[in-house]
């Protein structure tokens, strides 16, 4: 008879505070090397050199106390392996991006589909969540958890350390708090990249997102009307909405590059000092549609109130909302909605993701429809990265060497340049075929088109990569956008525009999202009581001839 022989896990005994001992030890070093490295590179110019060293301390105390609370058989191992495999991503994306999972970076990685998840996965990104999380993990459940003699030595083998953790902590708050205070003052997204703060500020925001009592709706515009233009005709006005897409590296803006190839000689206004919203698309989209300012902004009061697209829809505008990139965020509930299919077997598909060429097809359906005043969105997957090569054919990659691998990281900072600036040639290329629709209705229509991107990027700059650094601290890189206007002139004639006017504005003016909004009533000649004229890039520009 075969007789099977059984394999045997090797186990490590252990009692559960011991565990709490190095899994605290763990955190409060490996897992926070970052805030660690940081805090050694401020305290420089702190008098007292023994300061940074108090850290690793600090942090181990803390994570005693709080793995000392959830320290209970059957619930420690589960919750720790959780916490090891997010916070090993986590320091992933710390480590190499300086990104900080603050609430509203939590906010963007629980709006992140599927598909845009895939572009974040690498070889480096998964030996981090291997190596740091996958593996602690692993011997973490080859622990055998011993108790103590007795229940009584167990509880005060468990108050002895929070005794000592506690008083650790005290004691570098007496010796130290004037330090902490000075390095604290000045860069208070320090406490952000503590890890697993990730975990807090995920709970922070699924308690704003499902627990919170919903506002009221607020109907606005509701008296909104479109002004005739002077030929009768009806309007077709397209909004292309840029994804991450930096204003510094556009040739209108005076980049040495070009990348504006393909609408170069087709006299696109550029708005060359534009500010964002926030530095990320959950927040960015919502808030350049609705009436609120960046300073104003409140998730949900933009979702319980007409942004401009339904005070257009007020008006009597047919509006279409054509997405290939993860979604409206909210913008377009009330309007018809298509969305790329990324199962084509096309050129312009391949799996996961499609080239924003795909969308055209859309919207050539919609320009040729009934004849009506329209607003069409086309929402780009643009520059989206860290998967930037995959966002243009490879026939058309004007800069080369590119980074054509997700782990910028590993790249050159020319790679990384070539293969960024090739994405906004291709989004030109976009630009200039949707001009070319317009231009063949433009004896229906009066036709106009604008463009302009939800944040930016940084490339490397200060360290920094990708986007969604918190906005008080984000580069200019992140917060700097491209907003572009085609105008032709029978458009701005009709309309009572000066597109002179207004391209002087362009260059001079300091804009930000906040003006979106009101502009695009102005641009499209929609009156009502709810647009500003003090936000309206139009209003100083109306022509009386």
């Amino acid at each position: 008879m075969l007789k099977i022989s059984h394999f045997s896990v090797p186990r490590i005994s252990v009692t559960l505070t011991g565990l709490v001992i190095i899994l605290s030890v763990y955190f409060g070093t490996v897992m926070n090397y970052p805030v660690l490295k940081k805090i050694f590179m401020l305290s420089a110019d702190v008098s007292d050199s023994g300061f940074p060293w108090t850290a690793p301390v600090l942090l181990i105390c803390a994570f005693l106390i709080l793995f000392s609370a959830i320290a209970w058989p059957y619930l420690l191992k589960p919750v720790m392996c959780l916490l090891l495999l997010s916070s090993a991503a986590a320091l992933y994306a710390e480590v190499n991006f300086n990104v900080l999972f603050d609430t509203t970076m939590m906010e963007s990685v629980f709006e992140t589909n599927a598909s845009e998840i895939s572009f974040y996965m690498n070889p480096a990104s998964l030996l981090y969540v291997v190596g740091f999380g996958g593996v602690p993990c692993l011997l973490l459940c080859m622990v055998k958890i011993v108790p103590h003699r007795s229940w009584m030595v167990a509880i005060y083998s468990r108050l002895a350390v929070l005794m000592v953790a506690t008083a650790g902590i005290g004691l570098i708050a007496a010796t130290h708090y004037k330090d902490y205070a000075s390095v604290g003052r000045n860069n208070h997204y320090l406490n952000k990249m503590i890890i697993p703060a990730q975990v807090y500020s995920g709970f922070r925001y699924l308690e704003k997102k499902y627990l919170s009592r919903p506002l009221a709706y607020q109907f606005q515009g509701e008296d909104a009307r479109v002004l005739p233009a002077r030929n009768g005709k009806p309007t077709l006005m397209v909004v292309v909405l840029g994804e991450t897409a930096r204003a510094m590296n556009f040739a209108y803006n005076g980049y040495p590059r070009n990348t504006n190839p393909y609408t170069e000689k087709l006299g696109l206004i550029s708005f060359r000092d534009v500010s964002s919203c926030g530095t990320y698309t959950a927040l960015s989209v919502p808030c350049m549609f609705s009436s609120l300012t960046r300073t104003q902004y409140n998730e949900a009061r933009a979702k319980t109130q007409d942004n401009v697209l339904d005070v257009m829809q007020h008006a009597g505008v047919d509006a279409l909302w054509i997405d290939n990139d993860g979604g409206d965020k909210g913008v377009a509930k009330h309007l018809p909605y298509h969305t790329v299919n990324h199962d084509l077997k096309n050129e312009a598909c391949h799996g996961t993701t499609c080239f924003d060429e795909a969308m055209l097809h859309d919207a050539q359906t919609f320009i040729d429809g009934e004849v009506r005043n329209k607003v069409l969105v086309l929402h780009t997957i643009g520059s989206h990265g860290p998967t930037y090569w995959q966002r243009y054919p490879e026939e058309q990659a004007p800069f080369q060497p590119a980074c054509n691998r997700s782990d910028i990281e590993n790249c050159t900072d020319q790679q990384i340049r070539n293969v960024y600036d090739n994405t906004l040639v291709y989004t030109d290329f976009i630009l200039a075929k949707v001009i070319e629709q317009l231009k063949h209705v433009d004896s229906t229509y009066n036709v106009m088109l604008t463009y302009i991107s939800d944040h930016g990027e940084s490339l490397g700059e200060g360290g920094f990569y990708l986007h969604g650094a918190p906005y008080a601290i984000a580069p200019r890189e992140q917060t700097q956008v491209p907003w572009l206007l085609w105008l032709p002139d029978n458009y701005a004639r009709q309309k009572g525009l000066d597109a002179h006017c207004l391209r002087q504005k362009a260059q001079q003016a300091s804009l930000t999202h906040d003006a979106f909004f009101h502009s695009l009533l102005g641009l499209y000649g929609v009156q009502t009581d709810i647009k500003d004229p003090a936000l309206d890039v139009t209003q100083s520009c109306q022509s009386h001839a």
